[in-house]
């Protein structure tokens, strides 16, 4: 198979290409940085380096593909308003998709891409959701990855600053986790082997007390604790680390979201028969090295 990859050499589109590479399939991952250029090679994929933005470049990338991977990439502080910016990029993927009847096509979305109000940043997806939806004669997967594990590196600097994790979610309640590693190994089977209209992924549960013992064991911080703090408290913490009010209001909406329960209920409802492989124990191992660096 021909397949096309977005997301340059990222968490996710690194592991997957590397999959497709070694199953024989012709892989081409599109990067906006041509300095990206001999890592892809060096992978065995075909570099295509333009920007998803420009619609022409998208259509000539995808011209020939038997199955299309698209994934919004994350934004900047340039971008506060992540649900425009999601709803932009869909828009020039579905151009594209469109151009060139590409027939398979996988979307990274997320969970609580369900919800249409109450998930701040998370908003975005939903509208991409709908966007990818309106294309003809495609099978089509979104696939709903959890709480991304490296998100978790954000508490580095409350942990060694402020000796503890501090967050509006979390606390004594649960919340499902994902590896990358686990994302792409989903999206290479379902190009490959079975075809859902929607995949949700996650490796682990644990609550916010449970992921503070696991971490801070992990670096050498025992006592470690998550301390739980109101949604105007982690409003002007992000602000104090320069996050523009909008984007920080969206993230604080979507955290308060996960703490009550609402950003995972669909979740709940459709969780995948076999989560994935890589536990928060063994991912403490990667934090630790970050956070000792």
């Amino acid at each position: 198979m021909r397949i096309v990859i977005t997301g340059s050499l990222g968490h996710i589109s690194k592991p997957l290409a590397i999959t497709l590479i070694a199953q024989g399939h012709q892989v081409i991952v599109i990067s906006s940085k041509a300095a990206k250029r001999k890592s892809i090679e060096d992978l065995g994929a075909l570099p295509a380096i333009g920007s998803i933005e420009d619609v022409d470049f998208l259509s000539a990338t995808f011209a020939g593909a038997d199955a299309v991977y698209c994934m919004v990439p994350p934004a900047d502080n340039k971008e506060p308003d992540r649900r425009i910016y999601y709803s932009r990029i869909a828009k020039f993927y579905s151009q594209a998709l469109k151009e060139t009847k590409v027939n398979r096509v996988i979307h990274l979305s997320t969970f609580g891409a369900d919800l249409n109000k109450g998930t701040g940043i998370l908003l975005g997806a939903h509208d991409a959701e709908h966007i990818f939806n309106a294309l003809e004669n495609i099978t089509l997967t979104h696939i709903r990855p959890t709480y991304f594990y490296y998100n978790l590196l954000n508490f580095i600097a409350s942990i060694k600053f402020k000796g503890a994790m501090h967050a509006n979610y979390g606390g004594n309640r649960k919340f499902p986790m994902v590896a990358p590693t686990d994302i792409a190994e989903a999206i290479a089977d379902e190009l490959l082997h079975v075809h859902n209209e929607i995949r949700y992924v996650s490796s682990d549960e644990k609550t916010g007390n449970e992921i503070a013992s696991i971490l801070g064991a992990a670096i050498g911080k025992p006592e470690l604790k998550w301390n739980m703090i109101s949604n105007d408290e982690a409003q002007t913490n992000l602000e104090s680390f320069g996050v523009p009010t909008q984007l920080a209001q969206g993230l604080v909406e979507m955290y308060d979201s996960m703490y009550k329960g609402d950003l995972a209920s669909d979740f709940y409802r459709n969780q995948p028969t076999k989560w994935g492989k890589l536990k928060l124990e063994e991912y403490a191992k990667e934090f630790s090295i970050i956070y000792n660096s």
